[in-house]
């Protein structure tokens, strides 16, 4: 009996002892975080990281990044189709709903990426597989050449969501949780609105197929009207 007790005693300071050479929030509790010099910083034990988001952050990170892009472009479109010489009020709600759900999605995306304990810097440039082009055709289009051009952007941000989404889910330290988050809150409501703005754009395209397209487009922007 004094032996198995013995046996028990050195397992237990043997097992307490690996415990502290661990690194957890409470060997350093007292210097880190009740510290008046303490500032936070990411490298500190005692944050919200965990799993993988130390390498899915930059993706996350350019990600938003092209959100933010994209909805100033779609804020330039809507603003160039509300225009007096344009008209076009269809086209400006289409943008404008893009643009704001854009804009939504960035604020989403920082809050869900400061949640993990991560931080969001928009001077530091974060590149990655599903970065885009910083080079930007004009945006002072016609209709069709619009639908075409929120089509490609849309198909834009649905790869960055996969990519973003993939490597959460198959990285070497994968973030089920992220995965999880991206998949719940964008990559079908990506699909979708690629599915809607293709079809926006074949039907136009059949539409123009006349002689003189004007009054097709201007039906086409009452139905946008009334999406």
């Amino acid at each position: 009996m004094k032996s198995f007790i013995a046996l028990a005693l050195i397992a237990t300071s043997l097992f307490a002892g690996a415990l502290a050479d661990e690194e957890y929030c409470q060997n350093s509790v007292i210097t880190a975080c009740s510290s008046s010099t303490f500032s936070g910083e990411t490298n500190s034990i005692c944050n919200a990281r965990f799993a993988g988001i130390d390498q899915i952050e930059p993706e996350v990170q350019a990600y938003i990044n092209s959100q933010l892009t994209k909805s100033y472009e779609y804020l330039l479109l809507a603003t160039h189709f509300n225009s007096y010489q344009k008209n076009r009020p269809g086209f400006q709600k289409l943008y404008q709903g893009l643009s704001d759900r854009s804009f939504d999605d960035t604020i989403a995306l920082i809050k869900q990426i400061t949640r993990r304990g991560g931080i969001v810097d928009f001077n530091t440039r974060h590149e990655s597989a599903a970065s885009v082009s910083t080079q930007r055709q004009t945006l002072e289009v016609d209709e069709l050449q619009s639908l075409a051009l929120a089509l490609d952007n849309e198909k834009q941000l649905a790869t960055g969501a996969t990519h973003v989404h993939t490597r959460a889910s198959h990285s070497q330290q994968h973030d089920p949780e992220l995965a999880h988050y991206i998949e719940e809150n964008f990559l079908g409501k990506q699909a979708d609105t690629v599915r809607k703005l293709s079809g926006y754009a074949n039907d136009l395209a059949k539409l123009m197929k006349v002689p003189d397209p004007s009054l097709s487009v201007y039906l086409f922007d009452e139905y946008l009207q009334k999406q």
